[in-house]
């Protein structure tokens, strides 16, 4: 009688809860970037939903004078990922929200979305 009762009561108890939510989805998004700068362009991608930057590791992505780069990246889909681009070796050039997120920026923010792209992003000597 115990266990009769006790399984009703599991029963009852999961189907209150309803179903278990949704595991996020990794998906792929591409970024397009040239440099129009006579010096590398370094690049890192910082989530806005949660802490995560890419590559990840204290590594970047480069760009090289006239080069347009595609940059790959695995990311949650629905989350907001802004840019940050430098000028390798100084502090004063900067686009997006600069080397480790320093800067605000306008227009500088996606949402993941899988099998997407950016528009190519200049990034313009100043």
């Amino acid at each position: 009688m115990f266990r009769a009762l006790f399984a009703a009561f599991v029963l009852m108890t999961a189907s209150l809860s309803g179903p278990a939510p949704a595991a996020a989805q990794s998906v792929t998004m591409t970024w397009k970037f040239k440099a129009f700068h006579k010096n590398i362009v370094d690049i890192q991608f910082y989530s806005q939903n949660r802490r995560n930057t890419w590559p990840g590791g204290n590594k970047v992505w480069s760009v090289k004078n006239y080069e347009t780069q595609n940059i790959r990246i695995s990311c949650i889909s629905g989350e907001r990922i802004c840019y940050g681009a430098w000028v390798r070796g100084t502090g004063s050039s900067y686009w997006g929200v600069g080397q480790s997120q320093k800067y605000s920026c306008t227009g500088c923010c996606y949402t993941c979305q899988a099998n997407t792209s950016t528009p190519v992003i200049n990034l313009n000597a100043r």
